[in-house]
Protein backbone atom coordinates (compact mmCIF):
# COMPACT_ATOMS: atom_id res chain seq x y z
CA UNK A 1 0.00 0.00 0.00
CA UNK A 2 1.18 3.50 -1.26
CA UNK A 3 2.06 5.79 2.24
CA UNK A 4 1.37 9.79 2.14
CA UNK A 5 3.43 11.85 3.65
CA UNK A 6 0.56 12.68 6.37
CA UNK A 7 0.43 9.20 7.78
CA UNK A 8 4.47 8.73 9.77
CA UNK A 9 7.22 10.13 10.81
CA UNK A 10 10.19 9.19 9.20
CA UNK A 11 11.19 8.33 13.02
CA UNK A 12 8.11 5.73 13.55
CA UNK A 13 9.33 1.99 14.23
CA UNK A 14 7.47 -0.60 12.44
CA UNK A 15 4.71 -1.12 14.73
CA UNK A 16 3.75 2.85 15.13
CA UNK A 17 3.79 2.55 11.50
CA UNK A 18 1.47 -0.44 11.26
CA UNK A 19 -0.94 1.18 13.85
CA UNK A 20 -0.63 4.53 11.91
CA UNK A 21 -1.31 3.47 8.37
CA UNK A 22 -3.57 0.60 9.19
CA UNK A 23 -5.73 2.81 11.88
CA UNK A 24 -5.18 5.88 12.36
CA UNK A 25 -5.01 7.25 9.33
CA UNK A 26 -8.90 5.28 8.48
CA UNK A 27 -9.85 8.43 11.16
CA UNK A 28 -8.25 11.45 10.58
CA UNK A 29 -9.28 12.46 7.39
CA UNK A 30 -13.04 12.45 8.56
CA UNK A 31 -12.29 14.89 11.28
CA UNK A 32 -11.21 17.44 8.78
CA UNK A 33 -14.90 18.27 7.95
CA UNK A 34 -14.95 19.52 11.85
CA UNK A 35 -12.58 22.71 11.61
CA UNK A 36 -12.86 23.33 15.71
CA UNK A 37 -10.80 20.33 16.33
CA UNK A 38 -7.30 21.43 16.65
CA UNK A 39 -4.46 18.62 16.64
CA UNK A 40 -3.55 19.06 20.76
CA UNK A 41 -7.10 18.11 21.38
CA UNK A 42 -7.21 14.59 19.72
CA UNK A 43 -3.22 14.57 21.96
CA UNK A 44 -4.63 15.38 25.46
CA UNK A 45 -7.90 13.01 24.73
CA UNK A 46 -5.20 10.50 23.63
CA UNK A 47 -3.53 10.91 27.16
CA UNK A 48 -6.34 10.63 29.12
CA UNK A 49 -7.85 7.37 27.31
CA UNK A 50 -4.25 6.33 28.44
CA UNK A 51 -4.41 7.39 31.82
CA UNK A 52 -7.99 6.08 32.11
CA UNK A 53 -6.95 2.64 30.72
CA UNK A 54 -4.09 2.92 33.20
CA UNK A 55 -6.85 3.47 35.96
CA UNK A 56 -9.35 0.14 34.12
CA UNK A 57 -6.13 -1.77 34.82
CA UNK A 58 -5.29 -0.73 38.64
CA UNK A 59 -8.90 -1.80 39.48
CA UNK A 60 -8.33 -5.09 37.92
CA UNK A 61 -10.46 -4.90 34.41
CA UNK A 62 -7.75 -5.86 32.36
CA UNK A 63 -9.61 -6.81 28.94
CA UNK A 64 -11.64 -3.51 28.96
CA UNK A 65 -7.60 -1.31 30.08
CA UNK A 66 -6.21 -3.00 26.90
CA UNK A 67 -9.30 -1.60 24.60
CA UNK A 68 -9.54 1.85 26.26
CA UNK A 69 -5.52 1.62 25.83
CA UNK A 70 -5.41 -0.06 22.27
CA UNK A 71 -8.13 3.54 21.16
CA UNK A 72 -5.72 6.02 23.07
CA UNK A 73 -2.72 4.13 20.83
CA UNK A 74 -4.70 4.94 17.92
CA UNK A 75 -5.32 8.34 18.58
CA UNK A 76 -1.84 8.89 19.54
CA UNK A 77 -1.21 8.66 15.97
CA UNK A 78 -4.48 10.77 14.79
CA UNK A 79 -3.21 13.80 16.36
CA UNK A 80 -0.27 14.31 14.02
CA UNK A 81 -1.74 12.89 11.01
CA UNK A 82 -4.25 15.74 11.71
CA UNK A 83 -1.59 18.56 12.15
CA UNK A 84 0.50 17.04 9.24
CA UNK A 85 -2.68 17.73 6.89
CA UNK A 86 -3.59 20.91 8.40
CA UNK A 87 -0.32 22.36 8.46
CA UNK A 88 -0.75 22.83 12.11
CA UNK A 89 3.03 20.83 12.93
CA UNK A 90 4.81 23.18 15.80
CA UNK A 91 7.53 22.39 18.09
CA UNK A 92 4.97 22.88 20.81
CA UNK A 93 2.70 20.30 19.57
CA UNK A 94 5.82 17.69 19.35
CA UNK A 95 6.67 18.36 22.83
CA UNK A 96 2.78 18.02 24.39
CA UNK A 97 2.79 14.56 22.41
CA UNK A 98 6.07 13.40 23.91
CA UNK A 99 5.41 14.67 27.47
CA UNK A 100 1.99 13.44 27.62
CA UNK A 101 3.16 10.04 26.04
CA UNK A 102 4.86 9.41 28.69
CA UNK A 103 1.82 9.76 31.63
CA UNK A 104 0.23 7.27 29.51
CA UNK A 105 3.12 4.72 29.49
CA UNK A 106 3.56 5.63 32.99
CA UNK A 107 -0.25 4.86 33.90
CA UNK A 108 -0.53 1.82 31.92
CA UNK A 109 2.53 0.05 33.87
CA UNK A 110 1.64 1.74 37.34
CA UNK A 111 -1.68 -0.04 36.66
CA UNK A 112 -0.29 -3.19 35.48
CA UNK A 113 1.28 -3.53 38.16
CA UNK A 114 -0.92 -2.78 40.63
CA UNK A 115 -3.46 -5.32 38.81
CA UNK A 116 -0.70 -8.22 39.40
CA UNK A 117 -0.27 -7.33 43.03
CA UNK A 118 -3.80 -7.59 43.98
CA UNK A 119 -4.26 -10.90 42.03
CA UNK A 120 -3.18 -14.27 42.98
CA UNK A 121 -0.01 -14.36 40.87
CA UNK A 122 2.84 -17.27 40.99
CA UNK A 123 5.08 -14.11 42.24
CA UNK A 124 5.31 -12.51 45.56
CA UNK A 125 3.93 -8.84 45.95
CA UNK A 126 7.60 -7.34 46.78
CA UNK A 127 9.05 -9.05 43.24
CA UNK A 128 6.40 -7.57 41.12
CA UNK A 129 6.58 -4.29 42.51
CA UNK A 130 10.47 -4.48 41.50
CA UNK A 131 9.72 -5.49 38.71
CA UNK A 132 6.95 -2.99 37.83
CA UNK A 133 9.60 -0.15 38.92
CA UNK A 134 12.36 -1.69 36.69
CA UNK A 135 9.73 -1.60 33.69
CA UNK A 136 8.66 2.37 34.64
CA UNK A 137 12.38 3.38 34.61
CA UNK A 138 13.28 1.70 31.93
CA UNK A 139 10.46 2.77 29.17
CA UNK A 140 11.53 6.20 30.80
CA UNK A 141 15.07 5.89 30.03
CA UNK A 142 14.35 4.20 26.74
CA UNK A 143 12.49 7.81 25.76
CA UNK A 144 15.38 9.76 26.99
CA UNK A 145 18.54 8.21 25.67
CA UNK A 146 16.28 8.24 22.29
CA UNK A 147 15.82 12.07 22.86
CA UNK A 148 19.93 12.95 24.40
CA UNK A 149 21.54 10.54 22.29
CA UNK A 150 20.15 12.90 19.36
CA UNK A 151 21.21 16.49 20.93
CA UNK A 152 24.34 14.82 21.55
CA UNK A 153 24.40 13.31 17.93
CA UNK A 154 24.87 9.70 19.31
CA UNK A 155 24.46 7.11 16.85
CA UNK A 156 22.36 4.50 19.10
CA UNK A 157 22.09 2.22 16.53
CA UNK A 158 19.21 0.57 13.94
CA UNK A 159 15.55 0.31 16.06
CA UNK A 160 14.73 -1.79 19.02
CA UNK A 161 12.52 -3.92 20.15
CA UNK A 162 12.15 -1.63 22.94
CA UNK A 163 10.12 1.58 21.06
CA UNK A 164 7.03 2.87 22.20
CA UNK A 165 5.05 1.10 19.96
CA UNK A 166 6.17 -1.95 20.95
CA UNK A 167 5.67 -1.49 24.35
CA UNK A 168 2.16 -0.60 23.88
CA UNK A 169 1.15 -3.31 22.26
CA UNK A 170 2.94 -5.97 24.63
CA UNK A 171 0.74 -3.81 27.36
CA UNK A 172 -2.06 -4.02 25.39
CA UNK A 173 -1.91 -7.72 24.25
CA UNK A 174 -1.39 -8.83 27.97
CA UNK A 175 -4.54 -6.49 29.09
CA UNK A 176 -6.45 -7.98 26.29
CA UNK A 177 -5.57 -11.75 27.18
CA UNK A 178 -6.49 -11.72 30.67
CA UNK A 179 -10.00 -12.31 30.31
CA UNK A 180 -8.71 -15.84 29.03
CA UNK A 181 -5.93 -16.04 31.95
CA UNK A 182 -5.74 -13.64 34.38
CA UNK A 183 -1.92 -13.77 35.14
CA UNK A 184 -0.67 -13.15 31.69
CA UNK A 185 -0.33 -9.55 32.08
CA UNK A 186 2.76 -11.09 34.39
CA UNK A 187 4.39 -11.91 30.60
CA UNK A 188 4.10 -8.45 29.82
CA UNK A 189 5.40 -7.07 33.15
CA UNK A 190 8.71 -9.48 32.44
CA UNK A 191 9.48 -8.32 29.24
CA UNK A 192 8.81 -4.25 29.48
CA UNK A 193 11.21 -4.95 32.73
CA UNK A 194 13.92 -7.28 31.04
CA UNK A 195 13.86 -5.62 27.50
CA UNK A 196 13.82 -2.18 28.25
CA UNK A 197 16.49 -2.06 30.58
CA UNK A 198 18.64 -4.31 28.51
CA UNK A 199 18.62 -1.95 25.45
CA UNK A 200 19.54 1.17 27.95
CA UNK A 201 22.56 -1.49 28.91
CA UNK A 202 23.06 -1.65 25.55
CA UNK A 203 23.16 1.82 24.79
CA UNK A 204 25.51 2.63 27.14
CA UNK A 205 27.98 0.28 26.00
CA UNK A 206 27.49 1.87 22.40
CA UNK A 207 27.58 5.18 23.84
CA UNK A 208 30.91 4.48 25.66
CA UNK A 209 32.73 2.62 22.57
CA UNK A 210 31.93 5.53 20.10
CA UNK A 211 32.53 8.61 22.07
CA UNK A 212 35.32 10.04 23.71
CA UNK A 213 36.54 8.93 27.24
CA UNK A 214 33.86 10.21 30.07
Amino acid sequence: MALHGWETKPTDRFVLRWIKVTCSARITPHLLGWPWLVPWMVTLASAGLGVFAGFLFACGWGFGAGLIAACAQILDGVDGQLARITNRQSRGGAFWDSLLDRYADGAMVIGLTIYLVRLPAPLPGAVILVLGALALIGSNLISYSSARAEALAIDLGPPTLASKGTRSAVMILGALGSAFFAPLPLLSLLLLALITNGVVFSRLMKAHRNTEPL
